[in-house]
């Protein structure tokens, strides 16, 4: 239900009286998830698959009588077209929130940041094996975790562990779902965690990442981070990057 209520940008209340009112016609169940007794789950009942196929052959009727006038090429314009708007309006739904690493959105932004390093380095890559950035790390007043999502689904994260004495933070665990690459979330993410690390005092912001990872490099080279002589002990690593939060 939370996700069907961020995706339609519903009153909770309203969304349950309507979700009632389905249940009574034999449309459709709700039922909690077995992995999360805070979300409920809701799945249509045969009556309701039966209902929804009439509305889309419907909506399906309607389409083809506004596409059937168009040639294959203003179809493939429409469709790149209809297809950027898509990705622009989804860009633009996207909140960036400080979360708790232990949330089910976190978990699963850090599951996906370590299988795509596992996929993308040389050696693979094993957390274990890595500096830590613990739960503990990533929560204040240690550090923090941002969790970036739209209509109800995570689409990015990063990290900071905070130094006080040194006023040194490390940005850790920056990742972007693949969906949503390109559309500038990642320096979203990145700008967001430049900001918390200001505010909490720090004055340098560090980072170090593996030479796989081009874009990445891309990201922190136009972002104001100079790199620099290597300053841990991160085996995955061959670039180390600072910025001054002080200019």
């Amino acid at each position: 239900m939370r996700v069907l209520r961020s995706r339609l940008g519903l009153d909770s209340g309203y969304l349950s009286r309507q979700l009632r009112r389905l249940e009574s016609d034999g449309l459709v169940t709700t039922d909690p998830d077995p992995d999360d007794g805070r979300v409920r789950k809701v799945r249509l009942t045969k009556t309701g698959v039966a209902e929804r196929a009439v509305l889309d052959r419907a909506s399906d009727g309607l389409a083809e009588s506004i596409l059937d006038p168009l040639t294959d090429s203003q179809l493939g314009r429409l469709v790149a077209a209809m297809t950027e708007v898509g990705r622009l309006l989804l860009a633009s739904q996207v909140r960036i929130e400080i979360t708790d690493p232990r949330d089910p959105d976190a978990r699963y932004c850090l599951r996906s940041y370590f299988e795509e390093l596992g996929r993308r380095f040389d050696t693979g890559f094993d957390p274990a094996r890595s500096l830590s950035a613990s739960d503990e790390e990533m929560t204040l007043p240690d550090g923090l975790l941002l969790v970036a999502s739209a209509q109800g689904s995570p689409m990015g994260c990063g990290a900071l562990k905070l130094h006080p004495k040194t006023r040194i933070a490390e940005v850790k665990r920056m990742w972007a779902s693949p969906d949503v690459r390109g559309l500038g979330l990642g320096r979203r993410i990145l700008e967001r965690l430049a900001d918390e690390a200001i505010i909490r005092g720090m004055k340098t912001l560090r980072l170090e990442t593996n030479r796989t990872l081009a874009e990445a490099r891309g990201l922190y080279e136009t972002a104001g981070f100079v790199e620099v002589e290597a300053f841990n002990t991160e085996q995955y690593a061959h670039h180390w990057f600072e910025r001054n939060l002080e200019r």
